[in-house]
């Protein structure tokens, strides 16, 4: 992975209802495999964004330059710190982006609003039941523990990823940090189309692709396919100098 040997640690932030638990298991044995150990954050439902920054501002002064990335909000929350603190990043790894710039017409945020409305109108149970029979076993069960560990303040946490305002395609064009990219082929809630506009508008950005189901059997294969799609970023530069 490129200039890996520049840093020791990595801090990895979970997606919009999301926990530390799978943020750790989708990054945790890929960076190992590295040398780099990782901090998996447990996100504040009552303050996802300002606690993801602070969380990497607090990993950054102890441990100077590090690794950030995260999947779908937590891959764009990743990618903003690092274009506001540069010279404090080594690289970026972008797990299931889920849209740039405005979220109004994106999949994802549309699939938050509406939860936070049914958990307010329904109730936790009610929702997690509904959720349950209409998801894959493997993400039913991540979602039930981590919505069990928000409640009460899930619908706020919901509402707040759905809001956000990820970097828009001009500043994504001046991030000069070299960007790995996971992208799931067959994801309509992180459309491929979107990874790959990430991909493009970066200078040194480069998308690996993988599949729901590969990711449902190991959440490791997301961290894996950003580390791949840093490596063909790394295999481009040596290429062209």
């Amino acid at each position: 992975m490129q200039n890996s040997e520049s840093a020791t640690v990595a801090v990895v932030l979970p997606g919009t209802g999301s926990d530390a638990h799978f943020a750790d298991r989708a990054f945790r044995a890929p960076l190992a495999a590295l040398g780099v150990r990782i901090v998996a954050i447990e996100p504040d439902p009552r303050r996802v964004v300002d606690g993801y920054l602070d969380a990497m501002d607090r990993a950054a002064d102890t441990h100077g330059r590090i690794i950030v990335g995260g999947v779908s909000i937590g891959a764009a929350v990743a990618l903003q710190w690092a274009a506001e603190n540069p010279d404090r990043t080594v690289s970026v790894l972008a797990a299931l982006p889920a849209w740039i710039g405005s979220a109004d017409d994106a999949p994802a945020a549309a699939s938050a609003r509406f939860t936070a409305a049914q958990l307010r109108s329904e109730g936790l149970e009610a929702v997690i039941a509904a959720m349950l029979a209409s998801s894959p076993a493997w993400l039913g069960a991540e979602l039930e523990r981590s919505w069990r560990s928000q409640w009460p303040d899930l619908p706020a946490a919901l509402d707040e990823a759905a809001s956000y305002h990820s970097l828009s395609e001009s500043a994504l064009q001046a991030v000069g940090i070299p960007v790995g990219i996971a992208s799931a082929v067959d994801d309509p809630v992180h459309p491929a189309a979107v990874a790959q506009a990430w991909a493009n508008a970066l200078p040194r950005g480069a998308v690996a692709t993988t599949t729901l189901d590969m990711i449902g059997r190991d959440p490791a294969v997301l961290g894996a396919t950003c580390i791949k799609a840093l490596a063909a970023i790394e295999s481009d530069t040596t290429a062209s100098a």
